[in-house]
């Protein structure tokens, strides 16, 4: 039974403070979710807990991944106010905690995030602020937690040191030969007009042999980023990422889909990555909600494919890969898009699962046309693509 029956005035608060906490742990909670919620409580009433805790889980409990994380919201937040200091005791280690941690406790530490977002800051050192660097502020064990942390689970905290070591991250690409020559000093392709020319400076005797070599350039890359609802966290740091991918020296263009397929080079271009990318989101009108993989890479296929991708392109696919409906139009498309490029390397944030199968239809379905299969999950597998980058790799495709 619940302890005792709020006023409606204080009902309508604390179930909006509730759905704040659940927002800032991760849960897509609206406006109107509230509202229902108020709506419901008033028709269903509150005889026991048992009722309160179905209405709320009914009406802003959507999806069930997320049904752990409202179960331990639900139990934290509505209880005897006077238990607020236990509730931070019990929560602050598992904040702490980085290493060993089961899915519940990886959730206490959003949880623990969003309950607690403002703690108390200690005094600022007398030293000036612009003598503290962020690698200092971090031991050797902290940075090695910080790499190997799920973006999906990190607190604010860890997440904004994430954004500052990708911000960081020394970016390498492939180097392709082009038809351009330019001048070199190792012996190679024999330049003879610059050899002529310094047979004439010197009398028409011949000094030395000039030499030239290809011009390289970085591979093109082209980034398809998933949004749904599944996918959105791990998307958002991947954007970050292709910021900085498109800040270096590559040509980027970036995409994202979820029911459909919206283009956001021109968005990424802003110098300040979370400008960047928050520009992304508001523009963006299907962010963290369903999915259509086999009707986006239709549309990117049918309507960017030739403007974007040629035979030295590099394609990014960011997806999950689950995907409800016809898988063979899915492989169709798939197949299509790697004729269309010359690697196609799809990131899917399932391979954090030791355990992974690709047992799916829409997995399978996209599976035997990608050149690479790799996680990325954490700040270490976006190292490791970067290295992948940087290979002159033959595509060597997954059967």
């Amino acid at each position: 039974m619940l302890a005792a029956r709020p006023t409606p005035g204080h009902l309508a608060e604390n179930v909006m403070h509730f759905a704040r906490v659940l927002r800032s742990a991760g849960m897509a909670v609206g406006t109107d979710r509230v509202l229902l919620s108020l709506q419901a409580l008033q028709v269903a009433g509150m005889a026991s807990r048992a009722d309160f805790h179905a209405v709320l889980s009914s009406c802003m409990l959507d999806r069930i991944e997320h049904r752990d994380l409202f179960e331990q919201a639900f139990d934290l937040f509505w209880r005897d106010p006077d238990l607020i200091g236990r509730m931070r005791a019990l929560l602050l280690p598992k904040v702490r905690a980085q290493e060993g941690l089961t899915p519940e406790q990886r959730e206490n530490r959003r949880l623990g995030d969003a309950l607690f977002p403002h703690p108390p800051m200690p005094q600022p050192p007398e030293e000036p602020p612009e003598q503290q660097e962020f690698d200092a502020a971090l031991t050797f064990s902290e940075r090695e937690v910080l790499r190997k942390a799920d973006f999906d689970t990190m607190s604010a905290d860890e997440w904004r040191a994430a954004r500052r070591v990708l911000a960081q991250m020394r970016m390498v690409f492939e180097p392709l030969s082009t038809r351009r020559s330019a001048r070199a000093n190792r012996p190679g392709r024999a330049d003879w007009r610059a050899s002529l020319q310094a047979m004439a400076r010197h009398g028409g005797e011949l000094w030395d042999t000039r030499w030239r070599r290809p011009r390289t350039r970085p591979a093109p890359l082209v980034l398809l980023a998933d949004i749904s609802g599944s996918m959105s966290r791990y998307s958002r740091m991947l954007l970050h990422f292709a910021h900085a991918l498109g800040h270096a020296e590559a040509r980027v263009e970036s995409f994202v889909f979820g029911t459909r397929l919206t283009r956001t080079t021109r968005l990424l271009k802003s110098r300040d990555p979370d400008i960047a990318v928050s520009q992304v989101v508001r523009a963006v009108e299907d962010w963290s909600g369903g999915t259509r993989i086999t009707t986006s890479l239709h549309e990117f296929n049918q309507r960017w494919a030739r403007r974007t991708l040629d035979s030295r392109s590099t394609v990014l696919l960011i997806s999950d890969g689950l995907e409800h409906g016809d898988v063979k139009a899915l492989a169709f498309e798939a197949e299509r898009l790697a004729k269309s490029c010359r690697r196609l390397i799809w990131l899917n944030p399932l391979l954090r699962f030791d355990r992974f199968e690709p047992k799916a239809a829409g997995i399978r379905a996209i599976l035997p046309h990608v050149d690479r299969f790799l996680p990325a999950h954490n700040l270490d597998s976006l190292e490791q693509l970067v290295q992948v980058l940087a290979r002159r790799d033959e595509p060597a495709h997954i059967h």
